[in-house]
């Protein structure tokens, strides 16, 4: 028995199917009102907009990570690709360390028109390509083709014969759309590092390079007096 005004609220239905009676409870007030309505989209949009920055970072840095990923394995390509000399080294450009070579200038031109093989444009710093989507070259278009600026130098000389180290750094081809030169580490000589960060958000800085790294190339018998000469100040005992 319905009490008070649930029983006001409430009606006892009868619909006959066939030779049997079905009671049941209809309620006049059921279903959502419009204000209800819009109270909830109104909070359901306020958790959206609360949680929209945090997956847009998750989502950029994810990205980002995977640059950095073939930007490294650009790198190893291109060291063991000089090293087994099935790439020719770069052209031999003095006794300074990585950190004294200028990063490429961008002419929002990249020529690159063979895949994994070095540019024609720009000219005047060993740029090479690495193609990951398959393109047939690198194109500043691209947002997963992957340019290697490569150095040879060596600190006691500039022949090759007896070793040298080899210095690259890896941009990403859509670098080059701007005209701009493009950053480096330590650019200023303050030992300031501008190498991308893992996490980022939005499209990153296209700037500065993803990897950095260097290498010691030997062409000869490796000896340890090569290896000492090639670091400024020698090997201490």
């Amino acid at each position: 028995m319905l009490i008070g005004k649930k029983a006001n609220k409430q009606r006892l239905q009868t619909t006959k199917v066939g030779n049997t009676s079905v009671s049941y409870l209809g309620n006049s007030e059921g279903g959502f009102t419009i204000i209800e309505s819009l109270v909830a989209i109104l909070v359901v949009s306020i958790l959206l907009v609360a949680i929209a920055p945090v997956l847009s970072l998750s989502v950029a840095t994810r990205v980002q990570s995977k640059r950095i990923e073939l930007a490294t394995q650009a790198a190893k390509s291109y060291i063991d690709a000089v090293k087994t000399k099935k790439i020719a080294a770069p052209t031999s450009t003095g006794t300074d360390a990585l950190t004294a070579y200028a990063a490429p200038t961008a002419t929002g031109t990249l020529t690159c028109t063979t895949a994994n093989a070095y540019c024609t444009v720009p000219t005047g710093t060993s740029l090479y390509c690495v193609d990951f989507d398959s393109s047939g070259g690198c194109e500043n278009t691209s947002v997963t083709d992957m340019v290697v600026q490569g150095f040879r130098y060596n600190l006691a000389s500039s022949t090759a014969s007896s070793g040298y180290a080899l210095g690259v750094r890896v941009y990403r081809a859509d670098a080059f759309k701007e005209t701009t030169t493009l950053s480096r580490n330590n650019a200023l000589g303050n030992n300031e590092k501008v190498t991308q960060a893992t996490f980022t958000g939005g499209v990153g800085q296209r700037k500065a390079p993803l990897v950095e790294m260097t290498t010691d190339i030997n062409d000869t018998v490796p000896k340890y007096s090569d290896l000492c000469a090639r670091y400024t100040g020698g090997c201490s005992n």
